[in-house]
């Protein structure tokens, strides 16, 4: 099926390996799960006292930037943020406000970072989803940790991966399009940049000059420029709310727009996708739609 319907599907529990691969991974669907994740320790654990004694004075990847944007189009560039080492303990200071900054802070290095930098709480979660991992025959490519303030914005993009999204406390909010909105979701070439911070501690933005150009969606679709956009206008965006103790099956193509409430510390799972029918169906409507936009 290529449309789509305009809500998301609640599933009371996590299902069988087969039914989950029949009824949504084969047909590209997404849904949220209650109760998959209601025994992980981390719903409980994970309080900011906990973490900061856990993990505490560790040095770990920080995102940094200067408007809560990582991988976005600004300045008619693809900007990555400032990659900042610093102990975890001085980075909870900033999300409980106990330290004040002009910048955004954010726990979102996509590296498989729950098992490489925080591997003292894999063993309050799991190292994988095992109906899933059966369900496609393979294990997780990455585990990521997230946890961030409330003004770091994850752009509108879409990955090769089936996500499994988990939420442990607060709530993430999500924007998303089906695949077969893609003529409608606006693509340019960008030249890469990255954050930097000058000795005055403002931002600057450094080219990346030997890299090739990114592809990137430039519209905000919680406020499009339909006069610069106007094909945006024909797409159907889905809207969904993960609440703590829930998890989302993002499935791999569907393009997504996330933001979250203050503080929302989740965990997500990235099983590479099948390069099947479905995926030689979306590069031939890329490509029709790159065409027509040619002519």
């Amino acid at each position: 099926e290529l449309g789509w319907t305009e809500s998301i599907p609640y599933l009371d529990g996590p299902p069988s390996p087969l039914e989950f691969y029949r009824e949504w991974v084969s047909p590209n669907k997404p849904c949220i799960i209650q109760n998959a994740i209601s025994h992980w320790p981390a719903l409980q654990k994970w309080t900011s006292a906990y973490l900061r004694e856990v993990v505490g004075p560790k040095v770990v990847s920080v995102a940094v930037t200067p408007n809560g944007y990582a991988d976005a189009v600004f300045q008619d560039r693809f900007v990555m943020p400032e990659e900042r080492q610093m102990p975890f303990a001085d980075f909870l200071d900033i999300v409980e406000k106990k330290v004040t900054s002009p910048n955004v802070f954010y726990v979102q290095k996509q590296c498989s970072n729950l098992t490489e930098e925080f591997p003292e709480l894999v063993c309050d979660v799991q190292p994988d989803i095992p109906w899933m991992s059966e369900a496609l025959g393979k294990k997780p490519d990455a585990v990521n940790f997230w946890l961030g303030e409330s003004a770091a914005v994850t752009s509108l993009h879409k990955d090769h991966y089936e996500n499994l999204y988990c939420v442990i406390s607060g709530e993430k909010y999500f924007l998303l399009h089906p695949p077969s909105d893609r003529p409608f979701i606006p693509y340019e070439l960008y030249q890469p940049a990255t954050y930097q911070v000058s000795e005055d501690g403002s931002f600057e933005i450094a080219d990346e000059k030997s890299a090739d150009k990114v592809p990137w969606i430039p519209l905000d679709p919680l406020n499009p420029n339909l006069e610069q956009y106007p094909e945006y206008a024909q797409a159907k965006p889905l809207r969904c709310t993960v609440k703590a103790g829930e998890m989302l099956y993002l499935p791999s193509l569907w393009f997504h727009h996330v933001r979250q409430s203050h503080g929302c510390i989740a965990v997500n799972y990235w099983y590479d996708m099948e390069y099947d029918l479905k995926y030689s169906y979306y590069q031939l409507l890329d490509g029709l739609t790159k065409t027509v936009k040619g002519l």
